[in-house]
């Protein structure tokens, strides 16, 4: 039996992300946005699980103390636990420990990387720096529900508690199955699962799924070989990643028109004046 897809919906706020830290599983890795280091969302992640870790990016601001030095660019540090959060929280220490990893990409500034793997050997800088840079195929993955999967309709049709919770697990439940037939493909081929396309692979399961509407029963498993044979075309070539495309933008967009200087015109000459006789 496949091992089940590990999901979770919740509003990322810090209530929202509170619960999620109730009920999601053991042995995970929270791969975060920087506006979460707070340490009232990041220590109880850390402590109240089993080996569950985090790992974001610092601010520009961030301030800490360097506790010991692990290795080249990276540092054992130890950060401040604000009075004002304590007091909401009085489980907080008033220090917490984090690993730091410096690190610069070709073309880009350099950053600093806090996480709660705190073992450099058993994670190594290198690999913990690619995990943070796949957090952005979760963007990847809401174009794919939003533009492939609902077309752009993302609008909720239920009015109710119940009925919303069940339109969001369903769009949860068909994505993880695609996705889920997409690795099991990909092991096939001997390939990375971002190597598969998900809009080809979507419409030829939305295609299958007509047809085996009509199929009997013992005829599935031979649809569904050939499904995975017909996937196998559309593998897509390895990501070129020197490429380089730092944040920038042309020309800031607004509503109101561009004020441009405006040409002085001169009046035109109408001659000598004439005195005219009465």
């Amino acid at each position: 039996m496949a091992e089940p897809v590990r999901t979770g919906l919740a509003e990322l706020t810090p209530t929202g992300f509170a619960e999620l830290q109730r009920t999601c599983y053991a042995e995970l890795r929270h791969v975060m946005d920087r506006h979460f280091l707070n340490a009232d969302i990041l220590v109880p992640l850390a402590r109240d699980g089993k080996s569950r870790h985090w790992l974001l990016r610092a601010k520009k601001n961030t301030a800490w103390r360097t506790v010991k030095r692990l290795g080249k660019g990276e540092e054992l540090v130890e950060m401040e636990v604000s009075y004002h959060t304590r007091q909401k929280d009085d489980s907080l220490p008033i220090r917490f420990q984090a690993r730091a990893i410096h690190y610069q990409r070709k073309g880009f500034q350099p950053q600093w990387l806090l996480t709660s793997l705190l073992d450099a050997e058993a994670f190594p800088a290198s690999e913990v720096v690619a995990l943070y840079h796949e957090r952005w195929e979760l963007e990847l993955g809401y174009d794919e529900v939003k533009t492939e999967m609902l077309e752009r309709q993302e609008a909720i049709r239920s009015q109710k508690p119940g009925g919303v919770a069940q339109e969001l697990w369903g769009v949860g439940l068909a994505y993880n199955l695609v996705r889920l037939e997409m690795e099991r493909i990909a092991e096939e081929a001997d390939v990375p699962p971002t190597r598969i396309s998900f809009v080809m692979a979507l419409r030829l399961i939305r295609d299958e799924w007509m047809w085996l509407a009509g199929a009997s029963p013992g005829a599935i498993p031979k649809h569904l070989r050939r499904l995975r044979e017909e996937v196998k075309r559309f593998i897509l070539p390895p990501r070129r990643s020197q490429r380089q495309y730092p944040r920038a933008v042309k020309i800031k967009m607004s509503s109101y028109p561009r004020k441009r200087p405006r040409p002085v015109r001169r009046a035109r000459s109408l001659g000598p004046l004439r005195r005219v006789r009465p």
